[in-house]
């Protein structure tokens, strides 16, 4: 059961007989720091439009301070959001990297690509703190994630560096509303997982009081009696009972009892952001926060029981100094060159910070390109399978999970025996959230592992939406500092009947969010040796397999061997023509290839197999041959990738065509459920036929 613990806040500043073990010089400077960048920013760096978003810290930060003090493990982790730099600070990130971030300028957090406040901090040799996300609320389920992985290190791994290692998620109380807030909530207590939620109470979501957010406005009072998870409850802005109560919640965490949840009250002393003027708060309720403010109660704590005025003031001079000489090495850094921007949106030579396989140090395993075919026709069920199961076996930093995976084997019996075999550590059942699924999975890549979660159909993707978006644009966003490589497999698309919920495939959505490489196998070789290829990359991959070839007879082919993998953006040419090319992917490559031989033309038949990137070169080079064409897909028609294609087709190899682009899809409409009502919409043999006709004759 929760437990709640909310010591008195009328408690006086200097009652404890000895104080808890602190650096308060450091204390103090770091506050200090954080209150002369606030007011930097806000008097001259945001009038002079150097900085372009502040988020002031001011009422937060003395609580920050401290926990990021206490955070002392070398595989500790926090992740922050918008108001969390004074915790970044104590963490030991340089002032002028923090500001010269908050100034777009070159170096700093991400190159000058994201906002300032947007922070990550790789730190190898100590506490790092994890890439912050834009999103409310999208922070919790990387961070568990990383603690997830903290214990595969500890019990799988059996490494035990990481024994007293926590991760430490951060969040206003306005984000206890969001999904991943729940989720994570979840996945940390049911798997009794080393990890702090941090919630800093300042009664206000932008301008939305909190008790809109939670019930009584109080959330560690709703979750008093969850069961597993320990709950504290204080004065953030009181210097020992904050002291007292992060070093409480982090010694819980690191004896291994579960999470906690810890709750400070602290003012927001400025608007939500440098805009926002505050007015829809009384000038009573502004005062009263301002009777709160952090820093004289510091004062009053330490002067003169633990240092006299004189040292006080020299470490504020000191940081005031400091942040001065910061400022003025900043606007010297330079705007990144614009041509680099094009940089780390895949993995390229110089190898990620933190994150990966790569990133922890793990030569990649060897590969072959030419298949060695064994024994008789598989179905790709059975040759995905059988490539998980090598890969599991041969690298112990491959975790496989998500929905139904473990005793029933997946809904689509894909990983089936999988858990019997390799343990319910490393092929494991999740709770019902896909934003934890991905989320979770984000967490664990950047601690060194290959996760490979399932999605069990594409709709149900929807909800970990952010989390996708996110992970492509890790590596980017932190300019290489960090990545989150990653095997998400989907199945995708019609199987004997449609509906709206499992039957879509909608690739086009992956493709066009980037960092991600979109994988779309029509048999089981191409399927070993693609999923091969991206359990041994160093980059997010979105594996699609559609549901109507994972039995079918024409998809089977014979297992191709432990070590084949198949290059990204490699199109396969299936049938060689010289009157039309045909170029496709996934269950329209039987279809497109029975077309092809009934209509009686000599038609070339091209897989793409992978979609981002895609072989453009093998298709321009087949058009300029056969002098037209034709892509067939089941996605819609507007806006489908098939659009893609046909427009570079035109725009490359105009010259070189006798007749139009075409395009046969599935219209704009959901798939059907009805089998009759199915085949009319999804582009069928006949059709591809009377298509093939009509281009050739034009």
């Amino acid at each position: 059961m929760g437990s709640l613990a909310r010591p008195t806040p009328s408690m006086p500043d200097r009652s404890q007989a000895v104080p808890p073990a602190l650096d308060w010089r450091r204390v103090v400077h770091l506050l200090h720091v954080s209150r002369a960048l606030d007011a930097l920013e806000e008097k001259t760096l945001v009038p002079e439009k150097k900085v372009l978003y502040q988020f002031s810290a001011r009422g937060h930060d003395l609580a920050q301070i401290i926990l990021g003090l206490g955070l002392t493990e070398p595989h500790d982790a926090a992740c922050g959001y918008y108001r969390s730099r004074p915790m970044l600070l104590s963490l030991g990130v340089e002032i002028e990297d923090a500001l010269g971030s908050s100034m777009a300028r070159a170096g700093g957090y991400s190159d000058g690509r994201d906002i300032g406040v947007v922070f990550n901090y790789p730190n190898p040799g100590g506490a790092s703190a994890l890439p912050m996300c834009g999103g409310v609320g999208a922070q919790y389920t990387p961070t568990v994630g990383w603690a997830q992985a903290i214990e595969y290190h500890r019990t799988v791994l059996k490494d035990e560096r990481y024994a007293r290692s926590i991760g430490v998620v951060l969040g206003g109380e306005a984000s206890v509303a969001t999904n991943g807030f729940w989720s994570a909530l979840t996945i940390a207590t049911t798997q009794k997982l080393p990890v702090l939620f941090y919630i800093e109470d300042n009664g206000y979501g932008i301008s939305v009081p909190s008790g809109f957010q939670t019930p009584g406005a109080d959330i560690a009072a709703n979750l008093a009696s969850f069961r597993g998870l320990h709950v504290l409850s204080g004065d953030g802005t009181h210097p020992v009972t904050a002291a007292t109560l992060i070093q409480q919640a982090q010694a819980h965490v690191r004896d291994r009892n579960g999470p906690c949840l810890l709750r400070l009250t602290v003012p927001r002393l400025q608007g939500h952001s440098f805009q926002d003027t505050q007015t829809y708060k009384s000038a009573a309720t502004v005062e009263a926060e301002w009777a709160r403010d952090p820093l004289p109660k510091l004062h009053a704590f330490l002067v003169p029981a633990l240092m006299p005025q004189s040292e006080w003031d020299a470490l504020a001079a000191a940081a005031k100094a400091a942040v001065e000489a910061a400022r003025e090495a900043a606007e010297q850094r330079p705007v990144a060159e614009p041509e680099t921007v094009l940089r780390y949106v895949f993995s390229e030579d110089a190898t990620q910070v933190m994150g990966g396989l790569r990133g922890a140090g793990q030569a990649p395993l060897a590969t072959g390109a030419a298949p060695r075919p064994e024994g008789a026709r598989i179905n790709m069920v059975t040759a995905i399978r059988r490539t998980l199961e090598h890969e599991l076996a041969v690298n112990p930093r491959v975790l496989l999970f998500g929905e139904d995976i473990g005793p029933k084997g997946g809904v689509h019996a894909v990983t089936l025996g999988l858990q019997d075999k390799f343990g319910d550590k490393r092929v494991f059942d999740t709770s019902l959230s896909e934003e934890g699924i991905v989320g979770r999975a984000v967490g664990m890549a950047m601690a060194g592992l290959m996760p490979v979660p399932e999605i069990q159909f594409r709709k149900y993707a929807d909800p970990a939406a952010e989390q996708i978006n996110d992970c492509g644009t890790l590596r980017w966003r932190t300019h290489n500092h960090f990545a989150a490589p990653m095997v998400l497999r989907m199945p995708v698309g019609f199987f004997k009947c449609g509906d709206p919920w499992h039957s879509q495939t909608n690739e086009v959505q992956f493709v066009h969010s980037p960092g991600w490489k979109v994988v779309v196998p029509s048999n089981a070789e191409d399927a070993v040796g693609l999923l091969r290829s991206a359990l041994r990359g160093d980059d997010p991959v979105m594996f699609l397999e559609h549901r109507a070839m994972l039995d079918a007879a024409w998809a089977r082919r014979p297992y191709p061997g432990d070590d084949y993998a198949i290059p990204f953006g490699r199109a396969k040419v299936t049938m060689a023509g010289e009157q039309l090319t045909i170029v496709t992917w996934g269950a329209m490559v039987e279809r497109c290839e029975e077309a092809a031989r009934a209509s009686g033309h000599s038609v070339e038949v091209i897989d793409l197999r992978t979609l981002m990137p895609w072989d453009s070169a093998a298709v321009l080079a087949s058009v300029s041959r056969t002098h037209r064409c034709l892509i067939v897909h089941e996605d819609l028609r507007t806006g489908g990738f098939g659009a893609e294609i046909a427009a570079v087709v035109a725009d490359q190899a105009f010259m070189e065509l006798d007749a139009p682009v075409a395009r046969l899809t599935m219209p704009d409409v959901p798939s059907p459920h009805n089998p009759v009502l199915l085949n009319h919409v999804v582009p069928s043999v006949e059709r591809i036929r009377a298509r093939i006709a009509e281009l050739v004759e034009f």
